[in-house]
């Protein structure tokens, strides 16, 4: 099993970036964790982030080719991004669209995501935990048994 987990604009900077709403995680212990649930459900993992709408757009359609899964924190891009989403279009796997807050409690610049349409299940609300749930959903889509889910 193959996931891709992309991160978009300014997740660089959680841990540090409005604490209050993302929680004081940096992006390089998520990966830390998401590398350590990869490992505990079978899978291979590709880990990215780019404050770059073009080099996600460049990496979602990597994707095609080498994941079976695609998990994306599409951040500030889900809201504007339509480059993104005709490129999540064409992605064959399941689409988890992930994000740390809940947007749909948020102001309205960050409530409705255009990137939602394209995704197979969204997680928000739930913390950098999300990463975790995400890549357990994605093995469930595939089809795949997970032991000892988060």
């Amino acid at each position: 099993m193959r996931l891709t987990i992309l991160n978009g604009p300014n997740l660089n900077l959680l841990g540090e970036r409005e604490p209050e709403i993302y929680g004081s995680t940096t992006l390089a212990e998520i990966e830390t964790d998401c590398r350590a649930c990869a490992e505990r459900i079978g899978a291979s993992l590709s880990f990215h982030q780019s404050n770059h709408e073009g080099v996600l757009v460049d990496w979602i359609q990597a994707a095609r080719l080498n994941s079976d899964a695609l998990i994306i924190n599409p951040a500030g891009y889900s809201f504007s991004s339509i480059a993104m989403l005709d490129a999540m279009k064409i992605f064959k796997g399941p689409i988890i669209e992930l994000h740390i807050s809940n947007i749909h409690a948020r102001d309205e610049q960050h409530r409705h995501s255009k990137l939602s349409v394209a995704a197979t299940a969204v997680i928000c609300g739930v913390g950098p935990r999300g990463y975790l749930l995400a890549m357990e959903a994605a093995a469930y889509l595939l089809g795949r048994s997970v032991r000892g889910a988060a």
